[in-house]
């Protein structure tokens, strides 16, 4: 994980840091955190954020200084009194709280500030829930609990009611086109990845995936050849054949031909500042496509995305879409 800033945090998730970092400052932490939200929305880089900030041995205001031995151990995942549970395969099941709790119960010999992190709090069996809910009920004043979920109303209420909720918000568009840029992904990849999430680790595993670059490259050539040379059409329509062989993939297919049809719209009406696939701005604009075509295409591409998800052949979308786009 890469270690992150609350200036960087905040930028993520403007509401939820400034709680948090007004609870350090005014040394109000409370015994316990409910971080609710959408994947990829920063809440366990927050919660280790805060658990810095809560070890930190240099503290500045409220920013950990992540270069003293509490903030490296923290970094590299061996800090004695940092306790980080995750799903015992489907479930977080009884034991493993009850694991937690004698791990709390034995002195620090460093410091007796203990925080536990619980990833997929919703996960918890009924059993382990209740157990947590009595540590929750007694709490100690030195222990931090950091529940994070996908899916709070999955949760038992009286867990709820012990928690102080923060909501993580999905990443902004712009947001998450920046965030990739600065881990040295193109922009071109960037802005069409945050199109199909705004789940940054999707979008990040999107981006280094050569399926992906693929694909993008193939949905380029499906556009031009259907605009300029169909002689090479059944090339194309091979190529996606086999690169897009289930319908998780072909998904994704649609998804990114329906945002190439949409820039030749944009590029059309001189909005080109709303264009995804910047880099093929200039094939779009040799491209002779009319805007009765482009809105034509747009509602065939919908209407193959719905046939898609009521289980109809893979295959078969794909040829009677390609059909349709080509007598437009």
């Amino acid at each position: 994980m890469m270690t992150k800033t609350w200036e960087q945090l905040t930028l993520m998730q403007p509401i939820a840091v400034k709680m948090l970092t007004n609870s350090i400052l005014k040394e109000r932490i409370s015994h316990a955190y409910l971080l609710e939200g959408p994947k990829g929305t920063g809440k366990l880089e927050t919660a280790m954020q805060m658990a810095k900030s809560i070890f930190c041995s240099e503290l500045s205001g409220f920013e950990p200084c992540h270069a003293c031995s509490n903030c490296r151990r923290i970094e590299s995942g061996n800090h004695p009194n940092i306790y980080v549970l995750k799903p015992d395969g489907l479930s977080i099941k009884k034991q493993q709280i009850h694991a937690l709790q004698e791990e709390f119960s034995k002195t620090g010999l460093e410091s007796n500030k203990k925080v536990y992190i619980i990833e997929h709090a919703d996960r918890m069996t009924i059993n382990a829930a209740n157990t947590l809910l009595k540590f929750l009920e007694e709490p100690s004043s030195k222990t931090t609990a950091m529940l994070l979920t996908e899916n709070s109303h999955q949760m038992l209420n009286t867990i709820l009611s012990r928690c102080q909720t923060l909501t993580f918000r999905p990443l902004s568009k712009e947001l998450l086109i920046q965030q990739l840029q600065l881990q040295g992904i193109s922009h071109a990849f960037a802005a069409t990845a945050a199109q199909l999430t705004n789940n940054i680790e999707e979008a990040q595993n999107f981006c280094n995936d050569e399926w992906f670059a693929q694909a993008r490259t193939l949905v380029i050539k499906l556009c031009e050849v259907l605009g300029k040379d169909t002689s090479s059409l059944f090339f194309v329509q091979e190529k996606w054949g086999k690169h897009f062989a289930d319908k998780e993939q072909l998904q994704i297919g649609l998804d990114m031909l329906l945002l190439i049809y949409k820039d030749l719209l944009y590029v059309q009406l001189g909005e080109n500042e709303n264009v995804t696939f910047l880099d093929q701005q200039s094939l779009f604009e040799s491209l002779s496509y009319s805007q009765k075509r482009i809105v034509s295409a747009l509602s065939n591409i919908l209407e193959a995305k719905n046939r898609l998800n009521a289980n109809a052949n893979v295959q078969l979308v794909f040829e009677q879409l390609v059909l349709r786009l080509q007598e437009g």
